[in-house]
């Protein structure tokens, strides 16, 4: 079983940064390894939305509104992600949740984190 752990969560003003961290701790096969891991928002009433992504392989994808301001980085193979957060707005305020995938399909999620952008 994997647990994901948060941080990084907070208030700060519009125009600040913050820096998300998750890491996945717990046992993984050793015929798996993780795939992707990425930080997910929601906000009340809204759909959950992918906000960056990054694979074993480095690859990264980001939401479009995001783009130029985020930035993912991190080590899968050590089970370790990040998300820094600049220039923040008070539309990225929402609950963001780390999210990881393995090799084999298997899928966990966080708790959640609350970020928090005033005007």
């Amino acid at each position: 079983q994997v647990r994901l752990v948060e941080s990084g969560g907070g208030l700060v003003q519009a125009g600040g940064s913050l820096r998300l961290s998750c890491v996945a701790a717990g046992h993984i096969s050793s015929l798996d390894y993780i795939f992707t891991m990425g930080w997910y928002r929601q906000t009340p009433g809204k759909q959950r939305d992918l906000v960056a992504a990054i694979t074993s392989g480095g690859s990264t994808n980001y939401l479009d509104a995001v783009k130029g301001r985020f930035a993912i980085s991190g080590d899968v193979a050590k089970n370790t992600v990040y998300l820094q957060m600049n220039n923040l707005k008070p539309e990225d305020t929402a609950l963001y949740t780390c999210r990881t995938t393995t090799r084999e399909g298997y899928d966990y999620w966080g708790q959640g984190t609350q970020v928090t952008v005033s005007s």
